[in-house]
C-alpha cells in the first residue's frame, strides 16, 4: 500500500504560484484542487499520464479523516470500486494534477478567489 504520490512539476509550479499570490497554505489548494477534479467530469486516459517531477505528498496530509470519503465520491464518478491501490496514488494524483489545472482557471478569473470558488455551482 502506498502513502506517498508525487505530483506533476507543473502541478507544483501552479499551486506554489497561488500560494504565493493568495496567501493560502499549499495542501488546502490540493484539497480545493481534488474537489474541483471530482466535481469535475470522470478521468480520461490522459489525465493518468502526468510526470512525478513535483512535490512529494503525504496520504495522510491529503485526505486525512476523509481518506473513506474521498475513495467513495470518486468511486461514484467513476461508477466502479477502485482498489486502495487504484484509489492511491493512481487516482488522488490524477486527480490532483487536473483539478490544479481547474484550480488556476479558476483563479485567473476571480476577483476574490475564496469567495468566487465557494459561489461555484453552489459551492465545493
Amino acid at each position: 500500500m502506498a502513502f506517498k504520490l508525487k505530483t506533476s512539476k507543473k502541478t507544483e509550479e501552479i499551486l506554489d504560484r497561488i500560494e504565493k499570490s493568495e496567501n493560502m497554505p499549499w495542501y488546502t489548494l490540493v484539497k480545493l484542487a481534488l474537489a474541483l477534479s471530482i466535481r469535475s467530469t470522470t478521468l480520461e486516459s490522459s489525465d493518468f499520464s502526468s510526470n512525478s517531477l513535483g512535490r512529494e505528498l503525504n496520504r495522510q496530509t491529503i485526505t486525512g479523516d476523509a481518506d473513506a470519503l474521498y475513495k467513495c465520491l470518486m468511486e461514484l464518478q467513476e461508477g466502479h470500486h477502485l482498489t486502495d491501490e487504484e484509489f492511491f496514488p493512481k487516482y488522488v494524483k490524477a486527480h490532483i494534477d487536473r483539478g490544479a489545472i481547474l484550480l488556476d482557471q479558476e483563479q485567473k478569473y476571480a476577483s476574490n478567489f475564496l469567495i468566487h470558488l465557494s459561489n461555484l455551482s453552489n459551492g465545493i
